[in-house]
């Protein structure tokens, strides 16, 4: 598992290359401080926190009435992660996916837990996201959670249980997933939202000379697009498997709010479908405008050309210069010539007008 050390805060941004023009990639890596393990346990009468714990301070959570929360920031540490799983029966192969944080989202039913990997995301300038990947492992009367850095997403819930509001002291750990996965979809709207706003910025283009590099914008905005649904279509569908029973661990009196989080996630990804179409309207729209603007162009230069031709023919039939042209030694040859030029062009201005062709 040595390859899997790396527990790094990653920034995601969309940037420029030669052979790949535009592509998703993790930049700004740092590594974090070291881990810092919090355990949470409570039932309806009574809560405890732990704080800056580490292995020897969590007990078996062989305590039923008891709800126990271990949370994790910091999973650089392999060897801490291995001996956490290794006392609460963990499969190696899910630590690995613990450790992994390119790991896709999914969720996992083993007989005694159930494992669930996401990506949480935050919105920051321009066209880059803050991803943090954040593991779940599900157990009868107990939540273990793996978070990637120290920026907590879930400290409105610890608020929630210290002070005793809410269902959350009333309810087992499934619940307690329920609204930590609540809180990661709060981040996708807000960063949705975010993008929602620049990208409609974007796509109202000034209409009488729209700015080529908007088609540059587009394909970041649509790689970014994409990069959110990958990451919140496996949990979509892992949510709706907890929300048709597939996994014992969850009551069915919670359905409704898994239940919930899945139609949340069904409107995140409707969002994301309607971005993309407004970004392949505003695409379509920069086309139309640059094709209506040369074909404006090109009706300019048909018009002068046009004008020009039987000017040229005339010109060049009186610049042969054979003796027998009775107009080269007639008094009033050239400025007749001239007349007939400018009245063949009044004459054809005229026309187009008429026809409205400029």
């Amino acid at each position: 598992m040595n390859h899997h050390l790396e527990g790094i805060k990653k920034r995601i941004r969309i940037k420029r290359r030669s052979r790949d023009p535009f592509r998703i990639e993790f930049v700004g890596d740092q590594y974090l401080d070291n881990p810092d393990l919090q355990l949470i346990t409570y039932d309806k009468s009574q809560f405890q926190e732990l704080k800056d714990i580490n292995l020897s301070h969590i007990p078996e959570f062989d305590n039923r009435k008891n709800v126990y929360w271990l949370n994790v920031h910091g999973i650089h540490e392999a060897e801490l992660i291995k001996n956490l799983g290794l006392k609460h029966g963990i499969d190696l192969l899910v630590l690995e996916d613990i450790l992994d944080t390119t790991e896709r989202p999914k969720m996992q039913n083993y007989d005694d837990y159930l494992f669930f990997t996401i990506k949480s995301i935050l919105p920051l300038e321009g066209s880059e996201l803050e991803t943090e990947h954040i593991s779940f492992i599900l157990g009868k009367n107990y939540l273990l959670s793996f978070q990637e850095r120290k920026g907590d997403h879930f400290e409105h819930i610890r608020n929630r249980i210290r002070q005793n509001l809410g269902l959350v002291r009333e309810q087992g750990s499934d619940f307690l997933l329920y609204m930590m996965l609540e809180a990661i979809l709060d981040n996708y709207f807000s960063t949705m939202e975010n993008l929602e706003t620049e990208i409609y910025e974007l796509t109202t283009m000034d209409e009488s000379d729209p700015d080529p590099d908007i088609v540059r914008e587009i394909e970041r905005y649509k790689k970014l697009l994409y990069f959110i649904k990958k990451s919140l279509f496996p949990l979509k569908e892992a949510v709706g498997g907890i929300e048709k029973g597939m996994f014992d661990l969850v009551a069915k009196q919670h359905f409704k709010y898994y239940n919930d989080l899945k139609e949340q996630g069904m409107q995140l990804l409707e969002n994301i479908e309607t971005l993309n179409m407004r970004l392949e309207s505003g695409l379509n729209l920069f086309y139309s405008l640059q094709g209506h603007k040369m074909n404006q162009i090109m009706k300019t230069l048909t018009v002068i050309a046009t004008i020009f031709i039987p000017l040229t023919f005339v010109a060049g039939v009186y610049g042969m210069n054979f003796r027998n042209m009775p107009e080269l030694v007639w008094e009033w040859g050239y400025f007749s010539t001239w007349g007939v030029m400018i009245t063949m062009v009044i004459g054809m201005m005229f026309y187009f007008k008429k026809k409205k062709w400029f």
